[in-house]
């Protein structure tokens, strides 16, 4: 039986609306799974010079334990993406969360470089995308419609947050008890804190306590003399009344142009993280500064986030992934100029592009493919979308440090980087967030 259709004279009421506070609880917890749960794996950029400097492998081969783990993650998201339709975060989460655990653990007793790729690879950062952006992507645009980018970037900001502090303990962990019994402390954190969290609080979506999403019932619905509400945000009715299947997806331009854009976002996420620490303490920057610089990007990343998650729900999805990618390139023209002038003011220019802007990346990154496929099929699709992306994240790591070993230095490196964020902007514009759906503050106000 369908639903009865919501009129000014029938409201509808058989969901109450999203209580203010558990919002905040559904953010809060996210917030901290994030903090923890990613950078667990960002952590892999601290554990990379000590590991290197003790086994004197090349830089390219211990660089693809990155890349592994997100050649895994490209493979299993799709599964993840059915696992939350299924049985929801309170199982999806925590399993990430024992599989980080596990590999941090059984790191400690690598000396090999396969051994690397399976456990700071496979477990690691494979793993961490159960609980990453990816994991939550899969169900937190569920709980937020009107401001759900501002949402997001609320919820994404704990990878900030978590990086300034985490970064800086770990990396004096590491100078001062190495790095295996950093391991094992970080190890035991995300035990403790991500598991029961996630146990006991999140949910798939609202409907699942009996609620209705944040502002589903928001201004942007008018009336029409019928008495029929109209949501105002929809420009192309056929594409949002369409149930979207994984088939139905990938037989649009739309998808494909989104997953380019994607594909080239993480590409140039991933390529800086993972290099930038041992390339600032190659242009003569202290281990502890490069390690600083790291958690700053984070810190700077938590306001980045917000402000390009509600610039995104402002101006629209396009220009909000525009000032982010726009971001990512002048963060690879700082680095390519400072190989000739090392100088303190530009390490910190290059922070503030990373965090201030690249990191809003990630909010259109959760809040697009929401707003183009939402429907009962949208974790596979989403998955389909994520290992896509993923094979970029994984591509960049690995491609950065395989050019550093060929010609000696980053700079091919960089300027590929900066080309694939123009690319990247470019089939955002195309793909076209906005020809299906407007965000709030594109909505034209009423007429009186």
């Amino acid at each position: 039986m369908n639903a009865p259709e919501v009129t000014a004279s029938q409201p509808h009421r058989a969901k109450p609306r999203l209580p203010f506070y558990y919002g905040w609880v559904v953010i809060a917890v996210a917030f901290v799974t994030m903090a923890i749960g990613v950078n667990s794996r960002t952590a892999f950029s601290l554990l990379f010079p000590p590991i290197l400097d003790e086994f004197g492998w090349s830089r390219g081969s211990l660089a693809a334990t990155f890349s592994i783990g997100f050649v895994l993650a490209a493979l299993i998201t799709p599964l993840i993406g059915m696992m939350m339709d299924r049985v929801g975060p309170r199982v999806v989460l925590p399993t990430g969360a024992v599989l980080v655990s596990t590999g941090l653990i059984a790191a400690t007793f690598g000396t090999a470089p396969w051994h690397f790729y399976l456990t700071l690879g496979v477990l690691v950062v494979g793993g961490s995308i159960f609980m990453s952006y990816i994991g939550h992507t899969l169900f937190l645009p569920n709980w937020f419609v009107r401001r759900r980018g501002l949402a997001l970037g609320l919820a994404f900001a704990g990878v900030g947050l978590g990086s300034v502090i985490i970064f800086p303990w770990m990396q004096h962990s590491i100078d001062t008890a190495g790095w295996r019994e950093s391991c094992w402390v970080l190890a035991f954190v995300v035990l403790a804190v991500v598991v029961p969290l996630n146990v006991i609080f999140p949910r798939h979506k609202p409907a699942d306590l009996g609620l209705l999403p944040d502002g589903d019932d928001a201004a942007d619905a008018s009336v029409q003399n019928t008495g029929e509400a109209v949501d105002r945000t929809i420009v192309d009715r056929a594409w949002v009344e369409t149930e979207w299947t994984l088939g139905l997806a990938m037989g649009t331009a739309r998808f494909w142009w989104l997953m380019v854009s994607f594909v080239g976002a993480l590409y140039v996420w991933y390529a800086a993280q993972v290099h930038q620490t041992r390339y600032l303490i190659d242009v003569g920057i202290g281990a502890e500064t490069a390690a600083l610089a790291l958690g700053l990007v984070g810190l700077t990343g938590v306001v980045g986030q917000i402000a390009i998650g509600h610039l995104s729900d402002r101006m629209g999805r396009e220009w909000a992934f525009t000032i982010a990618l726009l971001g990512f390139l002048g963060t690879f023209a700082c680095l390519y100029l400072l190989r000739q002038w090392p100088e303190a003011w530009l390490m910190y220019l290059m922070i503030g592009l990373q965090g201030f802007l690249g990191y809003g990346t990630s909010i259109v990154f959760a809040a697009t493919p929401s707003d183009l496929f939402a429907g009962k099929h949208y974790g596979l699709i989403f998955g389909v979308l994520a290992t896509a992306a993923s094979a970029g994240a994984a591509l960049g790591p690995w491609a950065t440090g395989l050019f550093f070993d060929i010609w000696g230095n980053y700079d091919t490196a960089f300027v590929i980087a900066m080309v694939l964020c123009i690319i990247s902007i470019a089939a955002m514009w195309i793909a076209g967030p906005r020809k299906v759906r407007l965000v709030p503050g594109q909505v034209p106000p009423t007429s009186s």
